[in-house]
């Protein structure tokens, strides 16, 4: 597989590569990230290979990544589909700055669009639920940027499945733009959103873009037992290791299942960040993981990862160590009493 192998994302005819580069990582004004020397080298290194998916974000190192992005660009705007989102706050302080409410949706769209320089944005995301926004005046708020020509496709991010599956209903009731992305975090150390977020993505056709494939480095390899340690901090750490410890991933679960990884990299000659971005890969729900660099090295190394072929051995030992515990209803729906008290020991066949 190679980044031109372009992918149809969701239920849309958008073409986008198996790999996307996000740009969290552009801009060194939350302590951690890629000088614009370093940024420009990493998003030229993609753009050559063929990759035409970027992922931002309009808070992302407090606007210095779309920035970043809005130089680099150049003459090759029509190449590209550019990705960024709302909702995080742009103003300390001010409550109408962040959130999912048309007047932050519209200022957050026009900042955007001036910090990338651009007329227009290809995917535009919903960032996380608000828990205070009504569904209809984010969907018809959506639709009217659809409608301006000023966004072009919408995604949601880090919201409830249930909510998603009102608010895409909602849209194809209403005749309204339709959600066709579904972004969250998805990887070896995160696989809850197995049990409600992937199918409903794969039904209502949202295509699934996980953001920090790797864990956060944690299945790079990056960190052993002596790290473990939990983080309640609200402000942005200035160190990585910082930011993966506030995430919750830095605990004996994650290192056991890094370890698995390890092995199973040490088999096929491969790496550890390699062998974690190719099980992603193998989900046939997921369209395109988002890929985090903070140097020309680390790209290089995430994009060796379309050229990892797991075995199924492989694959199932890596599903075992990081397999998820069942919820309700699946964990009682599944028990073999109750599938004989459903289909009366008669064999039907399920719908995928």
């Amino acid at each position: 597989m190679m980044l031109e192998n372009y992918k149809l994302l969701g239920r849309s005819g958008l073409r986008v590569s198996p790999i996307s580069l996000g740009t969290m990582t552009f801009g060194s004004d939350w302590g951690w990230g890629a000088d614009s020397v370093e940024a420009r080298r990493i998003f030229d290194l993609y753009v050559d290979r063929g990759g035409n998916f970027i992922d931002t974000s309009v808070n992302y190192t407090n606007g210095a990544a779309e920035r970043f992005l809005g130089e680099f660009v150049g003459d090759k705007r029509e190449r590209l589909v550019l990705a960024t989102k709302f909702t995080m706050a742009r103003e300390p302080g001010n409550p109408n700055s962040g959130g999912n409410h048309r007047l932050n949706m519209m200022r957050s769209v026009e900042q955007s669009l001036r910090q990338l320089g651009t007329d227009r944005i290809d995917l535009f995301y919903l960032h996380g639920w608000d828990m205070t926004t009504q569904p209809d005046e984010v969907m018809r708020a959506l639709d009217d940027l659809v409608r301006s020509g000023k966004i072009l496709y919408i995604g949601i991010c880090n919201t409830p499945a249930w909510r998603i599956a009102e608010m895409q209903t909602l849209a194809d009731m209403r005749g309204w733009s339709p959600f066709v992305a579904l972004q969250i975090e998805y990887s070896l150390v995160e696989r809850t959103v197995e049990h409600e977020l992937m199918p409903m993505a794969a039904s209502l056709g949202l295509g699934v873009l996980p953001w920090s494939p790797l864990g956060g480095g944690v299945l790079a390899g990056k960190y052993s037992r002596a790290d473990v340690q939990d983080s309640r901090e609200a402000a942005v750490s200035p160190s990585r290791k910082g930011v993966i410890a506030s995430s919750g991933h830095l605990n004996e679960r994650s290192i056991e299942i890094a370890h698995e990884v390890r092995t199973v990299a040490q088999e096929m000659g491969s790496t550890p960040s390699r062998v974690a971005l190719a099980w992603t890969l193998a989900n046939p729900t997921v369209v395109s993981p988002i890929m985090g660099a903070r140097t020309v090295a680390q790209a290089e190394e995430n994009l060796g990862a379309l050229e990892v072929a797991l075995s199924p051995e492989q694959l199932d030992r890596l599903n075992r160590v990081s397999d998820p515990d069942p919820i309700f209803p699946a964990r009682f729906v599944d028990r073999p009493l109750v599938q004989q008290l459903i289909f009366g020991g008669a064999f039907v066949a399920r719908r995928i």
